[in-house]
């Protein structure tokens, strides 16, 4: 498994191609709920590859010079429970360190609240829905 961060256009094809298997063809999200203004050719993701198939991905945003918010979060049902999803918030985070970003914010589905909560995330909202799916707000400094 290699891990790729980037804004090139292949790297955007393999996070959107992980995304439609996941969330529009698997959960049934519809299509342009899913691909949405914030995907663009700035958008940086983050996508672990299994020799050239893409398996897991998440969207980098910066929303004020001290605050990231990951999100788009994915991965191929076959590759789940391996650490990947993980993976993918972690080097999200490190961006956003890098970047000089403090805090991060994550509007989580609410059957992912534990995952996140393992990774040191704390709720900070009631349940809203989000493209139809109910979400909750999670925060973490980055320290």
């Amino acid at each position: 498994m290699k891990t790729h961060i980037g804004k090139e256009k292949w790297n955007r094809a393999a996070a959107l191609y992980v995304r439609m298997q996941v969330f529009v063809m698997e959960r049934g999200i519809p299509l342009k709920e899913e691909f949405d203004l914030e995907d663009h050719d700035e958008t940086i993701y983050v996508v672990i590859y299994d020799g050239e198939r893409p398996v897991a991905t998440g969207r980098y945003k910066q929303i004020d010079s001290d605050t990231i918010r990951p999100g788009r979060i994915a991965v191929l049902k076959e590759y789940r429970k391996k650490g990947l999803g993980e993976v993918v918030v972690k080097e999200l985070e490190a961006l956003g360190k890098k970047l000089g970003c403090t805090t991060s914010v994550i509007h989580g589905e609410l059957s992912a609240v534990g995952f996140y909560e393992k990774l040191g995330y704390t709720k900070e909202s009631d349940v809203y829905y989000e493209d139809g799916v109910p979400c909750v707000t999670l925060n973490k400094e980055l320290v």
